[in-house]
């Protein structure tokens, strides 16, 4: 076995893990970056990136499809049609760019990348077998060890993955669009998938135990993109169980909230009932490190129980995203590095890519108020905003939450058309302690989404100039 030493290893390539290592390239720390499959992990390969892609083409064929009716504004267009395959080559292609884009900068700041699958032997030494071997042929020592292994889809004990069941990594992958498309869970990875499937064309349902969608949001929320589901044809389950397959394999197998059998055939069913850390099949349970259920326990400097042994991202548990990972690793370079640092951002945003979108950073009103916070709330419409009609899309609107007593912004939340490019105003605004006047006397460009923000800001303060 070649055995090697450097000073960081980190076990995986994902958004976190690959932001860990370059960063600790850049403060010349010594780093061997280990990963399996493709640089970019989940997020970059079948996660966040091809996911909006195919949400795009699916909202700009949805469109042509409109223009080929009776349009408004006087675009015809002849009969459109998709090739899904092209399509899914397209989004291979974008893949390919930013996980190609990974591997330069890695190699730019002088991070050795290893191909193949690391096993734990303790907190110091990782033993390596690449890709396409049997057996482990090389042995990394470190002073410092970065477990950033991810997450995994959870699957249903009595519906496996394979053949008509797929995972929202299959449903990234389909060269043809199904008949008919059956989705397991009404959170975002759900409702993402079947509204773009919906848009190609696809006869969707979704199931979900619970008796409302998105229940990870404020039901305030989640009205217009209801609205949005109910408009395209898809049709909800809310309240059934799922219990299977039938007998035939061909359809399935749910009781509602009566205790009744249905059966529901379709061609695909797609389960997105969440994600769990990736911690079996590569030692971890060699360290005895404490675990916070499922997942790792790391304090607020991601160190996890045993000395000089880091996690980030999905290994650690909700919430689950790429840029939360990216934040730890930087930060966890850093402090290796001998920089006093700690994760404690003000708010993380969450975005929600159903169409209409939905954006939640902070505390919403009734969260504030379990915070022990008397505070304000105001919201304001796309409805009164002038560039969501000349986008057609006025449903939705801007909310702001702060405190009565000094009016500090602690939260902020959106649902409509391309409010995901609002987070950042959002986070920033309460990372750097905004108040309300602070947002509502900063001009904001005009025709925009974010003279919403504003208003919002305004309204709250009593005097909106818009509504």
């Amino acid at each position: 076995m070649d055995i090697q030493s450097t000073t960081l290893v980190v076990i995986g390539g994902g958004p976190g893990g690959y932001v860990a290592a370059i960063r600790a390239g850049q403060l010349g720390i010594p780093t061997v970056l280990i990963e399996g499959e493709s640089l970019g992990g989940t997020c970059l390969n079948v996660g966040c990136i091809p996911s909006k892609a195919i949400i795009h083409a699916a909202t700009a064929f949805e469109e042509a499809t409109h223009w080929a009716g009776d349009s408004k504004i006087g675009i015809k267009v002849a009969d459109p049609t998709i090739d899904l395959a092209k399509t899914m080559k397209w989004k291979d292609t974008i893949v390919g760019k930013l996980t190609g884009g990974v591997g330069v900068l890695l190699k730019k700041n002088g991070v050795k990348v290893i191909k193949g699958w690391a096993t734990l032997v303790d907190g110091k030494t990782v033993n390596v077998t690449p890709a396409g071997a049997s057996e482990p042929t090389i042995r990394m020592t470190c002073e410092h060890l970065l477990l950033a292994a991810g997450s995994d889809a959870v699957e249903l004990p009595m519906m496996k993955f394979g053949g008509r069941v797929i995972s929202s990594t299959d449903a990234l992958a389909l060269t043809e669009v199904p008949k008919t498309l059956a989705v397991v869970g009404a959170g975002y990875i759900g409702l993402e998938l079947g509204m773009a499937y919906r848009k190609l064309g696809a006869e969707v349902f979704v199931v979900e135990a619970l008796d409302r969608i998105l229940p990870a949001y404020d039901e305030e929320l989640t009205k217009p993109v209801r609205a949005a589901i109910d408009k395209a044809g898809i049709k909800l389950h809310l309240g059934h169980t799922v219990q299977g397959m039938n007998d035939l394999g061909d359809a399935l197998h749910v009781k509602n909230g009566a205790g009744e059998s249905v059966h529901l055939p379709a061609d695909k069913i797609l389960v997105a009932v969440g994600r769990k850390p990736h911690t079996a099949g590569w030692g971890l349970e060699s360290l005895m490190l404490d675990m916070n259920g499922r997942a790792v326990k790391v304090d607020s400097q991601c160190r996890t129980s045993m000395r000089n042994v880091w996690a980030i991202g999905d290994l650690t548990g909700e919430p689950m995203l790429a840029h939360r990972a990216m934040a730890q690793g930087e930060m966890v370079a850093e402090i290796i590095s001998g920089k006093n640092r700690h994760f404690a951002p003000a708010a993380i945003p969450a975005v929600c890519f159903t169409d209409p979108e939905i954006v939640v950073v902070g505390l919403n009103a009734t969260e504030a108020a379990a915070a022990g916070h008397e505070v304000i709330s105001a919201m304001f419409p796309f409805a009164a905003n002038g560039r969501a009609m000349t986008l057609e899309s006025t449903d939705g609107f801007v909310r702001v939450v702060a405190r009565k007593d000094n009016h500090l912004i602690v939260g902020w939340q959106a649902v409509g058309k391309g409010v995901s490019e609002l987070s950042s105003a959002f986070s920033q605004s309460i990372e750097m302690g905004a108040v309300l006047e602070d947002v509502g006397h900063t001009i904001h460009a005009h025709p925009t989404l974010g003279e919403a923000v504003q208003e919002a800001a305004l309204r709250a303060l009593g005097h909106a100039l818009h509504i």
